[in-house]
């Protein structure tokens, strides 16, 4: 079990959060975290570049000088890539940078990325994150008791709450909701910062469906055996 600190809007430790670490894939997998991120990345692309190639430009196959006696470099038609409106040497078009991924590695891959943040200890939990109304500098308090001075993401129940809207305007912190954490927003953030509560439902559900799915497999399994 991993020891996760608690936290008042003061900085300091009032209670502490376990993590099971086998719900989160039991140690960290550096291969798998590298290709969920770089998929989740590669899938960001838009892959719209489109560049014109030697037969799509309309030009004059004249040769503009002739080959000897002028004291320049071999010339041939206007056409060609180092001119002026010539065409892409190697011209791109449009393609599908999509990669794809079997969707237990992907489900694993952001549990773990969770389990790579509490082992670096890279989590920061509070009580109660919860405001009455917007404000920007009473949630900058909190980075700063927190000690939060790097990149940070906050995961909170809702993006339309009071904390949600106090720190859209910080800068180094990313907003999202916790049932959206993938490995790419952890890994790209120093801190991950959420309330005991948030966190802990998380694991709950986590631990639900990955008991679900071993029981489908047992079931698959024994029928399989008959």
């Amino acid at each position: 079990m991993i020891q996760i600190p608690v936290h008042n809007s003061q900085g300091e430790q009032v209670d502490t959060l376990e993590i099971d670490e086998q719900i989160l894939g039991g140690e960290v997998r550096p291969l798998l975290l590298k290709q969920a991120f770089v998929r989740i990345h590669s899938n960001k692309r838009q892959g719209s570049a489109n560049t014109k190639a030697r037969y799509e430009i309309s030009y004059s196959t004249r040769k503009l000088y002739k080959q000897k006696g002028t004291g320049n470099a071999r010339r041939g038609s206007a056409g060609t890539n180092l001119m002026y409106h010539g065409a892409h040497a190697n011209h791109k078009k449009p393609r599908s940078w999509r990669l794809d991924m079997p969707t237990k590695m992907r489900r694993l891959a952001n549990r773990n990325a969770l389990l790579a943040k509490a082992v670096d200890g890279e989590i920061r939990l509070i009580d109660n994150l919860s405001f009455d109304k917007p404000s920007t500098s009473q949630f900058a308090g909190i980075l700063d008791k927190l000690k939060i001075n790097r990149s940070c993401l906050v995961a909170v129940s809702s993006t339309e709450s009071p904390e949600a809207r106090s720190a859209r305007n910080l800068s180094d912190v990313t907003l999202t909701q916790i049932d959206r954490l993938n490995v790419f927003d952890l890994l790209n953030h120093r801190y991950l910062l959420t309330d005991k509560a948030t966190l802990a439902g998380w694991l709950e559900r986590a631990a639900a469906r990955l008991r679900s799915v071993e029981a489908t497999e047992d079931v698959a399994a024994a029928q399989g055996e008959k």
